[in-house]
């Protein structure tokens, strides 16, 4: 069998028939690795590769061994290193292999304290000139208490090229009564009780399984820290909101295969950057919520969202509004790969589409994209203007399967197309229970809107065919064997804004 199908179904056992298989534990001791293994960030001669050591009388400091090689039985070792796991960090490893070769997959473990990790597998990114096709799916909202993790082990059998992560990894919710399963503790506020949080998520072995198969790129969204927060604003009006943020963006850069460099300082954390994947494509993966304008014409009792009609919150015009911040504005219409041929793929946490809900009069989202309009026009402005190539956003948040056309002005239906959207629906967090078709008609430029579906999108990527798309749907959620299928597919060719159905 050929080696990468084989350690797929060594993960898929581990991740639907024994979990104790993600675990290297000897019976007199605690497994120091219980909360698996990941890699992330690959770039064209390395990638991060991360583990959390688990387990009492976890010394403050521990010398964690790693290392990389080109089989599964690592006996050609091609890079190899130790890391020093400080509980100040809660003994989270982040190691980052250079020096591998281009466009092939490797294998890699740690070592630490008498245990080994289970091995996983990851790869680099293509050579620069490389034109390497690019298979991947795009992920949110896996809510603990709304579901199993099904959705993971059925990806695990797509046999990807990478993950994209587009937000809420965690909830931040304490827990409720009547849920398929349990969140452990209450509302996650401080730095342990966020630690805490993701530990729990991590102890999913169809989630562990699918961090060990192929390497991730994320964006985050609200819930790793507070639903609806933005910049240093939280979502409940009294609070000592910095000190949460601060405590949930360290917490979140210790479970995730994140760049050193990344590792936050204090209320600030690097999340946006660029990875390239030979000469097919870029992908600018954005935050949405750390430099953003507070979201205007709130609630009485709280800050946050609303859906209002423009009548009711004219501020939302105002051109001075901003989602990504203004340098990061800046940032992505720099970064534009304007070459011929090139796909530009934006990996953001929402969903960019118009979406008016009302016949009677427009209404506005003010969380989303339709709640900063004008900084929607200038992203989607300067894309028209330049005319970048092949510009797909790639979405979440809204736990619903949307795909859509973006327009270079939503107001006028003659207005020319000039990127495409795919945002997919949540992993487990629960959505409507009916179809959102009928709000196609308010919105022509939807070519799919489904909120009664929890799934994730699955896609392939080369130069002659463009980009196709298949809208992956459990049959259910709450049951930790759910099957899938495909509802719909979707194809964008080379050269072409805008979404045909395949």
């Amino acid at each position: 069998m050929h080696t990468h199908r084989r350690h797929l179904l060594q993960l898929s056992l581990a991740a639907g028939l024994a979990p104790g298989l993600l675990r290297h534990a000897r019976a007199d001791a605690s497994p120091r690795f219980a909360l698996g293994i990941a890699s992330g960030h690959p770039s064209a001669e390395g990638m991060v590769l991360w583990t959390r050591l688990t387990g009492v009388d976890l010394p403050a400091r521990v010398e964690v061994r790693w290392e990389v090689a080109e089989d599964e039985t690592f006996r050609r070792l091609v890079a190899s290193g130790t890391e020093t796991a400080e509980a100040g960090w809660a003994h989270s490893v982040h190691a980052e292999p250079v020096g591998l070769r281009p466009g092939r997959w490797y294998w890699y473990r740690f070592e630490a304290l008498g245990q080994r990790s289970t091995a996983g597998r990851t790869r680099t990114a293509p050579a620069a000139d490389a034109l390497e096709p690019l298979r991947f799916a795009i992920a949110s909202c896996q809510r603990w208490d709304h579901g199993f993790f099904a959705a993971w082990r059925h990806m695990l059998a797509e046999e990807l090229d990478l993950v994209m992560f587009l937000g809420d990894y965690i909830y931040e919710y304490g827990a409720a009564p009547g849920r398929v399963r349990s969140v452990e503790g209450g509302a996650a506020v401080t730095l342990p009780q966020y630690r805490a949080r993701y530990a729990q998520y991590k102890s999913d072995p169809a989630l562990q399984a699918m961090h060990a198969a192929v390497p991730w790129l994320f964006v985050w969204d609200d819930h790793e820290v507070e639903n609806d927060y933005a910049g240093l604003r939280g979502e409940k009006i009294a609070q000592d909101f910095p000190a949460r943020r601060a405590a949930a963006y360290q917490a979140y850069w210790e479970h995730q295969p994140l760049p050193k460099a990344w590792r936050p300082r204090g209320v600030d954390m690097r999340m946006h950057g660029r990875n390239a994947w030979g000469r097919l494509a870029v992908i600018h993966a954005l935050d949405d919520r750390q430099y953003r304008d507070p979201q205007l014409c709130t609630k009485a009792d709280k800050y946050g969202s609303n859906t209002l009609p423009l009548r009711e919150c004219p501020e939302l015009l105002d051109p001075r509004r901003t989602l990504l911040g203004a340098a990061q504005e800046r940032w992505l219409a720099e970064g534009w790969d304007v070459t011929p041929g090139r796909w530009n793929l934006v990996a953001q946490q929402t969903l960019m589409a118009r979406m008016n809900r009302s016949a009677k009069e427009p209404t506005y989202w003010t969380d989303g994209w339709d709640g900063y309009a004008p900084a929607r026009n200038r992203l989607l402005a300067e894309v028209r203007q330049r005319q970048v190539p092949n510009v797909v956003v790639l979405g979440g948040d809204v736990h619903s399967h949307v795909v859509a056309d973006l327009k270079a002005d939503f107001d006028d239906p003659d207005s020319p197309t000039v990127a495409s959207e795919f945002c997919g629906s949540s992993i487990t967090s629960w959505g409507g229970q009916r179809s959102l078709d009928g709000l196609r008609t308010l919105n022509p430029h939807l070519h799919y809107a489904r909120n009664d579906q929890r799934g994730y999108m699955a896609f392939q990527l080369d130069a002659r065919d463009g980009l196709r798309a298949a809208v992956r749907v459990l049959d259910d959620a709450l049951k930790l064997d759910s099957g899938i299928s495909t509802t719909a597919n979707f194809v964008v060719s080379p050269g072409r804004a805008g979404v045909l159905p395949a």
